[in-house]
This record gives structure tokens, C-alpha cells and sequence, in this order.
């Protein structure tokens, strides 16, 4: 087994905020997450695929076409946009890094498993002292 991964950038904003809770408990949970004016991050996002090199090409997955995949798929849906209210795939879920990163998994995967290549891995850094790992719902 090989690993491919592929490392894409994009801008977005977000508010992390609990319908359910009042603004004093956001701001005790979320603190400067919660601004009612959004706030942002540069994100970095690493995909891994997992499989065996192709005795035609020696690829496990063209590294081009998994670009033009998560960008198409991903980056085009979150780059300089407010992933609460313009990305579909986020519509009704906090906009955690955690939950992020398992909607990136969940829109990716049946777009880069085939011939035997599978999802390995989402990593997503939200700042350059924090990122998510997620192994798909199997791992948990």
C-alpha cells in the first residue's frame, strides 16, 4: 500500500454559534469564534488516497486529476466564501473544523475511489497550530 496526498489552499469565513444556546454560552464556548460579524481563516487541506501503483503509470491516481478533483469539488464550493450561509454541503451543521473536514470526506469519496484506490485520510489546519485528521466513519 502507497499513500498519495495532495495539498490545496483556500480562505473562507465562519461563525461558530448554537441556535439553542443563549450569547452569553457561545461566547463562554466559542469565544471570538462567535462574532456576530464572522471571522476567518486561511485553511490548509491535505488529501490522502491510499492504494497501488497503477503497472501502467506507476500512480495510485493521477496527481493532476485529484487537483482538478478537489478543486472542482471543494475549493471552487469554499474558497473566500462563508461556509455557513454559501456552502451547501455545510447547510445546517456548526461550522467546526471537525465538521468540516468530515463534509470534505463525505464529497470527496465518490469521486476518487475507484480501481481500487480508497479515501485514507482529510487533514484540514484551520491556523498553523491547529488541524483535524479524519479516517472516515469506519475509524471512529
Amino acid at each position: 500500500m502507497i499513500y498519495l496526498t495532495r495539498i490545496e489552499r483556500f480562505n473562507a469565513a465562519h461563525k461558530l454559534y448554537n441556535e439553542n444556546w443563549s450569547e452569553e454560552q457561545n461566547r463562554e464556548v466559542f469565544g471570538k469564534c462567535s462574532n456576530a460579524n464572522w471571522h476567518g481563516h486561511n485553511y490548509e487541506l491535505h488529501v490522502t488516497l491510499k492504494g497501488r501503483p497503477s503497472p501502467d503509470t506507476g500512480f495510485v491516481f493521477n496527481a493532476k486529476e485529484l487537483g482538478d478533483i478537489v478543486k472542482e469539488v471543494i475549493i471552487d464550493k469554499v474558497d473566500h466564501l462563508n461556509l455557513n450561509i454559501d456552502v451547501d454541503f455545510m447547510k445546517g451543521k456548526l461550522t467546526s473544523v471537525e465538521n468540516l473536514a468530515i463534509a470534505i470526506w463525505d464529497e470527496l469519496k465518490p469521486h476518487v475511489e475507484k480501481d481500487g484506490v480508497r479515501l485514507h485520510c482529510i487533514k484540514l489546519y484551520e491556523t498553523a497550530t491547529i488541524y483535524t485528521e479524519y479516517y472516515g466513519e469506519a475509524s471512529l
